[in-house]
This record gives C-alpha cells, sequence and structure tokens, in this order.
C-alpha cells in the first residue's frame, strides 16, 4: 500500500506542478478555462489526499 500512495502522490503533485507552470505561461487563455482550473485542483486534492494517507499508515 505504501508504494501506491507514494506514487500516487508523486504523480497528482507532478502533474498539479506542470499545470500550474503551464497556466503562468499560457495565462489568458488556461486562467479562465473552467476544465482546466478543475483538473488542477482534483490533482492537487488527490496528491494531498494519497500523502495524508501515507502519513497516517506509517504512524505507530
Amino acid at each position: 500500500m505504501k508504494p501506491y500512495l507514494i506514487t500516487t502522490g508523486t504523480v497528482f503533485g507532478l502533474l498539479t506542478v506542470i499545470h500550474v507552470w503551464r497556466a503562468i505561461e499560457e495565462w489568458p487563455h488556461l486562467a479562465t478555462d473552467p476544465w482546466f482550473l478543475l483538473i488542477t485542483l482534483a490533482a492537487a486534492a488527490l496528491s494531498i489526499w494519497a500523502w495524508r494517507l501515507l502519513r497516517v499508515s506509517t504512524r505507530p
């Protein structure tokens, strides 16, 4: 379970970083696209969720 959470958290975290970077580069178009913003927020939420689950599962 731990490798899955690490992989999921990393992949969705990288997706979020790339989306934010792309939004900065192509600001006028992507910053107003609701689907792009929704996907970015969903990826960020999934990354945070995976890292929280990993932290909770490793507590003694």
